[in-house]
């Protein structure tokens, strides 16, 4: 059963091999992303947790964190957030990235602040997308990244 526990500075030094700041919590083989991406997020977090008092969840599968779900930025000034989420590779084709988002849905809700939640997915990203589609988000256009490629944009109001 797909869970979310909150996210905060000391869950990211443990994923980065530092204490367990919640007894019995265990990673995957492998982790659940590179330590640069993982220190890039710890970072990224801390605008977003001041702007919203939260809004970044660990994704729990029981005891094992299995991956991150949060909002890429504060929202804007017309209350649109963009969402974003990772699992472990081995931990792929679970429905933890639907079921964690449905719950960080919820989540998101009950912030006044967020009137809409976007997400972007590259187009050869068939699995996230039916995250998505499953969630109620509907494509609303395309672009292209340098870094990523084609790119698949999606809202949910």
């Amino acid at each position: 059963m797909t869970v979310l526990l909150p996210g905060t500075d000391d869950l990211y030094a443990w994923m980065l091999g530092g204490p367990a700041p919640v007894p019995r919590l265990t990673l995957p083989p492998g982790g659940i992303a590179p330590a640069a991406v993982l220190a890039m997020l710890r970072e990224a977090m801390k605008p977003i947790r001041a702007a919203h008092g939260g809004g970044d969840w660990l994704i729990l599968d029981g005891n094992e964190a299995v991956g991150l779900i949060s909002l890429k930025a504060p929202a804007d000034r017309g209350g649109t957030v963009e969402i974003g989420y990772g699992i472990a590779a081995s931990r792929w084709g679970r429905g933890h990235a639907t079921g964690a988002l449905a719950l960080a849905l919820k989540e998101i809700a009950r912030d006044p602040q967020i009137r809409k939640v976007t997400a972007e997915t590259a187009t050869a990203n068939l699995a996230s997308q039916r995250v998505l589609q499953k969630n109620g988000f509907v494509q609303t256009g395309a672009r292209v990244d340098s870094e990523d490629g084609d790119i698949i944009c999606w809202e949910r109001p």
